[in-house]
């Protein structure tokens, strides 16, 4: 990963300070990955620059642009071009190369922000006295003097706003233009000089108002700070979660060198080392057991809910939870090849690699930029060389007037309001449901979706083991109630001092049926596979089929029912009361109520349901048929998870992945819409554009519907929008339109996008509180 020096707004100009960090990790086939993060970038003018000026160069295989978190992934060959060269190419470009290390890396991102905010709120002050003193002015409130005043004010006002917070607006904009690039930031400093030139003119042409003029200059400026602050706040608040993933591993771990235990810093542990972890502490390292038994949950980690059984010889993980025994482990892997680790990258390649969405806004730009400033020259030749070819008289002052109207009229205020607006609206109508929509490019993409992924385990199931089944088996058991209390409650006396998970399901079932349960004496327990007590005069064991016949059970004809309680995805613990089989406890990981009819309910909207799953083929097929899906793929890992997103999107399907667990991160990053469910873990919801705030899966219908809502309501807010712009840039074009009733135009498109978003909203909630009379509902689509 790129490692780098940080300038004052969280990049670096000096590429060769960076050039002996580690920027780089080489693949097998020979070629080099650079991750970069990239400040500046603002539309979709800005990835189409950095895509082709890197990938025309020389030895670059392939490269990904990010928008919205910013950053690039570029494929390279280390002997053609270097990873200096690469970011030398980005800094000529007028961008900055960011720092990508995890804590430093937040640290500028927060600089940036406050930075932003600190910009917003002086324009902001600028833009309060300017339109109380305008406001005094239109109102003819204002005496002589001070009018005088204002004229000296509004320069002042103006200038400041332009030159002092709106100076990195301005500087993108040239950087922007040198490259031949038109964009949002080019047409505003074209509207904000406009209304600069033609305040200056009314020093000396009284056509010009001056106070009117510059203050478009203000206005236009601070609202352009403004919706970019809101932009960099979505963007910095979503990209925090590798840096909370690798926060699992612990500082320190205990390690025993020559016979001594001593605790040090986790980056001193070398492959090799001894490392002791007991009962309750999270494992620091990947290695593997010499010496001792527990059962380890490796659900943060894996996603999977039963925990794994850890005897010498087994593999851990870094970051999973010991649970009851002490063991010993032998390092084999640290720092960036780890598992943690190669999961934070994994995180960080598919949110470089997730496919871009090109904003519909940024669509109409495209066009819409060159557009408006076609149409101011031509206005200005029309009123010089047209009116001299017709009349012999160049009209320079409407000319001039008729140029700086346009570019005043053409600032897309109401266009660069209906994204958001309706995706506030969306947001609402989605927290009301219990989903928390985290980007705009969310509602653009989920209309497109075609194919919803699910995780197995704590998505489509609870993400917990329960007893969902016991079957009696003693000849003198009839199949009673009485019988089944009877034998769940022997087996949860038995297992009430086991710290197991499964042991753990049994005594959560005797609990939940109100059972008392006797107390166990002579408890033992063999780690991994079952424990063995005397309960109310009777010698228990329970455990694995394996464990109670090697305790003395006949388990023959107890065969063919284990067989199909594990055909369908159970784990299976027998009980053996004095030595007789007596019963059979199906344990699994329940799912979820509600599953099969939000599968259902995505069916019929014409989405395709598809699960993943790191459990074993066979419990993997019995959740899909229960919840009614017929594609799934078992036993993949979390790069395999990401890597079958990609494969589904190469196809060309918009792709949407809802899931929970660290083990999901990667692929919930790289889908087009990545959904986490709220109960799950923090980078599973950190790395989503999508959290359900619940565990309800219905709502994942609910986003869908939305999301396609919202970005109708989109289209309707730029038709709006186009309405007044399409009519007042050619009324612009006479020379007749005064600076005020551009503004007043700008209002007016906006007050219409507003009306647009919320006044269908706002009808219903009129109603119920008794100030409308019912009338429908026309606003819900």
């Amino acid at each position: 990963m790129t490692r780098g020096a940080t300038h004052p707004r969280g990049g670096s100009n000096d590429p060769q300070a960076r050039s002996n960090a580690a920027d780089a990790y080489i693949q097998p086939d020979g070629t080099a990955k650079i991750q970069l993060k990239i400040g500046g970038m603002a539309c979709s003018f800005c990835v189409a620059s950095i895509t082709k000026a890197l990938g025309r160069m020389d030895g670059v295989r392939g490269v990904n642009v990010n928008l919205a978190h910013e950053e690039t992934l570029i494929r390279y060959e280390p002997a053609k071009v270097t990873p200096t060269r690469l970011k030398e190419t980005l800094l000529d470009l007028g961008y900055t190369v960011r720092d990508a290390g995890q804590a430093r890396g937040f640290e500028e991102e927060e600089a940036e922000l406050r930075a932003q905010r600190e910009n917003l709120l002086t324009a902001a002050g600028f833009t309060a006295i300017s339109l109380a003193a305008m406001s005094l002015m239109w109102l003819d409130l204002l005496p002589p003097q001070g009018m005088a005043a204002l004229y000296w004010l509004m320069p002042i006002l103006a200038l400041s706003t332009v030159f002092g917070p709106g100076w990195h607006i301005l500087t993108m904009a040239w950087a922007s233009l040198t490259r031949g690039i038109l964009n949002q930031h080019v047409l505003l400093e074209f509207g904000a000089f406009a209304g600069l030139i033609g305040g200056f003119l009314g020093y000396v042409l009284p056509a010009f108002p001056l106070p009117d003029f510059l203050g478009v200059a203000v206005f236009v400026t601070t609202y352009h700070i403004l919706s970019g602050y809101v932009s960099l706040l979505v963007r910095t608040r979503a990209s925090q979660a590798v840096r909370k993933l690798l926060a699992l591993v612990p500082p320190t771990a205990r390690v025993v060198r020559d016979g001594r235990e001593a605790e040090v810093p986790i980056e001193d542990v070398r492959p090799g080392d001894l490392v002791r972890v007991r009962p309750g502490e999270s494992i620091p390292v990947d290695g593997e057991v010499v010496e001792g038994a527990s059962s380890v949950d490796e659900s943060l980690v894996t996603g999977e809910s039963i925990p794994e059984e850890k005897l010498p010889g087994a593999a851990v993980i870094g970051g999973s939870i010991n649970q009851y025994g002490t063991l010993l482990v032998r390092v084999t892997k640290v720092g960036e090849e780890s598992f943690l680790n190669q999961v934070a990258r994994q995180v960080e390649e598919a949110r470089a690699l997730k496919p871009g969405i090109l904003v519909l806004v940024d669509r109409v730009l495209q066009v819409y930029v060159p557009a408006v400033l076609l149409a101011a020259g031509a206005a200005v030749l029309a009123w010089t060389l047209g009116a001299w070819a017709l009349t012999g008289t160049a009209d320079w002052t409407r000319a001039i007037f008729a140029g700086l109207a346009v570019l005043v009229m053409g600032y897309p205020c109401a266009l660069g309001m209906a994204t958001p607006l309706a995706m506030i609206r969306g947001g609402g109508m989605a927290a009301e449901r219990g989903i928390l929509m985290r980007s705009a490019e969310a509602f653009q993409a989920l209309k497109d979706v075609r194919r919803v992924v699910f995780d197995k385990t704590g998505t489509l199931t609870r993400g917990k083991p329960a007893v969902i089944e016991i079957v009696a088996l003693a000849e003198h058991c009839a199949h009673d109630g009485q019988n089944f209390h009877e034998a769940l409650r022997l087996a949860a006396a038995a297992e009430t001092a086991s710290e197991h998970p499964l042991a753990r399901a049994m005594v959560a079932a005797a609990q939940a049926q109100a059972l008392s349960l006797p107390k166990a004496d002579d408890f033992e327990a063999a780690p991994g596979r079952g424990v063995t007590a005397t309960v109310a005069a009777h010698r228990v064991a329970v455990g694995s089929p394996a464990f109670v016949t090697a305790s003395g059970a006949d388990m023959t004809s107890a065969n063919d029912r284990i067989r199909s309680l594990q055909e369908a995805g159970n784990t299976v613990i027998a009980l053996a009361v004095d030595g007789e089989l007596r019963a059979l406890f199906a344990i699994a990981d329940e799912i979820k109520p509600d599953a099969r009819e939000a599968i259902l309910r995505l069916r019929e909207a014409g989405l395709e349901p598809f699960m993943l799953t790191g459990d074993n083929h066979r419990t993997a097929r019995a959740v899909a048929s229960s919840v009614g899906i017929d594609e799934y793929r078992a036993e993949v890992l979390p790069q395999g998870k990401a890597d079958v997103v990609r494969e589904l999107q190469r196809q060309g399907q918009r792709v949407a992945m809802v899931g929970d667990g660290i083990n999901d991160a990667p692929a919930l990053m790289q889908a087009d819409v990545g959904i986490a469910i709220g109960a799950g873990t923090d980078i599973a919801i950190e790395s989503a554009d999508v959290v359900l705030v619940g565990e309800r899966l219905g709502a994942v219908g609910d986003a869908y519907h939305i999301g396609k809502a919202s970005y109708r309501k989109t289209v309707q807010n730029l038709l709006l929008a186009f309405a007044f712009n399409g009519i007042g840039i050619p009324l612009a074009t006479t020379g007749l339109v005064h600076p005020v009733w551009a503004m007043i135009a700008m209002a007016a498109s906006v007050s219409a996008v507003l009306t647009n978003s919320f006044a269908g909203r706002l009808l219903p909630t009129l109603r119920r509180r008794r100030l409308l009379p019912s009338i429908g509902d026309p606003h819900e689509a």
